[in-house]
């Protein structure tokens, strides 16, 4: 297969108005400048409704595993549409940074009108809001309600609610569909809205020649409508809380382990059903990416499993996972399928033998390189070690920026570094741009740059920081920031070590 590249951006992150980065005019932008610099691939954050407030509202902890985040709608589009005005979302608060979101605001102002613009959309006379809704029904049903009950009950978790609604008795579903019709159908047409402009701009990625590397957690979050709707798919109490949850143990980012709060999987219980809950989840990521990036996929071989209400990830251990039956199971209900196996962290023989027998590539991270302890010459993420069947980047939304990393470095380490690419003589500053190149020209099959790279961002622009809440998934570019320079910059790199995407070239 041909090499290629791309470049890791989140759509939160695009620049323009109105709080955060959306499916508006700025995102068609950035396929064009995709284009424009040779890249093949796109690489995304998860799209779906990150849960308000503890969270941080991260990516990793949706509302559901199945629907988007209505702040990607694009407002824009709606002004065009003629069910907002362009003084209304102008008068509306978002903050006054253009480079970070503020998501209280943004919480208070978008959905304020969004409503607005549902209120004046006629979807009931909407064919394709009613195909929408029919179609997608499996999922949107369940999720509609919760989101509703959620808003009737004050945003207070599933875990709050009566009893009756809170253990998704029948007769309950049937009073609050119900009482709350009106919310209900307001979830709907946001999950109308949001896959309309999501496949609209999908489309027009794939007609420039850019494929899409959507991202899917492993976990879903513990107070969303799929652990409400199926509880009995995880492992949670008589009164529908977590018995244990998911984490890890110290690694690279986190000396004391990290505790992410997800319910952990009852797998024997997915395995009695044939796995179908996850080959619909598989599915409908399909259905809105080109390709997979799989999030924690070390997860499918062994788990690590901390009691809940643990003050420290140390008191976890490690138990089995499903391993390739699920990806059998895959491969016989869906075909084959392009996937990327993110296995950063704990790195051990039977992940690798999964990762293997799996056949899927897998991540190569080049600020893990230098990291060599005992390790030596034979660290797995230094370029002179990979295999072709590899993803390799010079950071990830978890990592530093390629600059600030290299800055941070002892005079002992970056020498480390200069020397394995032998430019002793190279400044902090030329750094980043060596270190892509290094990615760039390495076997891996891809190469994907975060932007923040190319653009030689320090870390005040990095996008998370693990195993810590406040500041993450914030970070946006500002109006004019992604300059042609660094397009030309991309392009350059990209086409020097053979991964240009011809395929937009204008014919002779």
């Amino acid at each position: 297969m041909d090499r290629r590249a791309g470049v890791l951006l989140s759509v939160t992150s695009l620049p323009g108005k109105y709080g955060i980065g959306s499916f508006s005019k700025s995102a068609y932008d950035f396929v064009d400048w995709l284009a424009e610099a040779g890249q093949s691939y796109w690489q995304i954050l998860p799209l779906g409704p990150t849960s308000y407030g503890e969270s941080g509202d991260s990516p990793y902890q949706a509302y559901s595993a199945f629907a988007g985040n209505p702040y990607l709608i694009s407002l824009e589009a709606l002004v065009e549409e003629g069910v907002l005005t362009q003084a209304e979302c102008d008068a509306a608060d978002f903050g006054d940074r253009e480079e970070r979101v503020d998501f209280d605001k943004l919480h208070e102002s978008r959905f304020a009108l969004l409503h607005l613009a549902y209120e004046r959309s006629d979807i009931s006379h909407n064919p394709a809001y009613q195909r929408f809704v029919q179609e997608n029904g499996w999922w949107l049903s369940d999720y509609a309600l919760f989101m509703a009950v959620k808003s009737f009950f004050g945003g207070a978790p599933y875990q709050e609610w009566p009893q009756d609604i809170r253990m998704h008795w029948g007769f309950a579903l049937d009073y609050y569909r119900r009482e709350l019709y009106f919310d209900v159908e307001f979830q709907q047409y946001m999950q109308f809205k949001f896959f309309e402009q999501w496949k609209k701009l999908r489309a027009y990625a794939n007609s420039r020649h850019i494929r899409i590397v959507g991202d899917m957690p492993i976990y879903v979050s513990p107070d969303s409508a799929d652990v409400w709707a199926h509880s009995e798919l995880f492992q949670m109490d008589a009164d529908g809380r977590p018995e244990a949850i998911a984490g890890c143990p110290p690694d690279a980012f986190s000396a004391t382990g990290q505790i992410w709060k997800n319910p952990l999987y009852r797998w024997e219980a997915h395995r009695h059903s044939g796995f179908s809950w996850w080959m619909s989840r598989i599915w409908q990521s399909f259905e809105m990416y080109d390709v997979v990036r799989i999030d924690h996929f070390r997860g499918f071989d062994e788990y690590y499993s901390i009691p809940n209400g643990s003050d420290s990830a140390l008191n976890g251990h490690w138990e089995k996972g499903p391993g390739m039956e699920l990806f059998r199971a895959m491969q016989q209900n869906l075909g084959p399928r392009e996937v990327i196996a993110e296995d950063l962290g704990l790195m051990t023989e039977t992940v690798r033998q999964l990762v293997r027998e799996s056949g899927f590539p897998n991540m190569k991270v080049l600020q893990f390189a230098f990291d060599v302890g005992d390790k030596g010459a034979a660290n797995d993420y230094l370029p002179h070690n990979y295999d072709r069947n590899c993803v390799v980047y010079t950071g990830t939304h978890d990592n530093e920026t390629i600059a600030g990393w290299f800055v941070g470095l002892s005079q002992a380490e970056k020498k480390l570094v200069r020397d394995y690419l032998c430019v002793p003589d190279a400044s902090d500053r030329e750094m980043p741009v060596i270190l892509i190149a290094a990615a760039m020209r390495s076997c891996a099959q891809t190469c994907i740059i975060p932007v923040q790279d190319y653009l030689g961002l320090g870390n005040d622009c990095r996008m998370n920081q693990p195993s810590t809440v406040g500041e993450n998934w914030r970070w946006r570019l500002r109006p004019g920031q992604l300059t042609q320079e660094a397009g030309a910059l991309a392009r350059e790199l990209t086409m020097r070590y053979g991964r240009m995407n011809w395929a937009n070239e204008k014919k002779a």
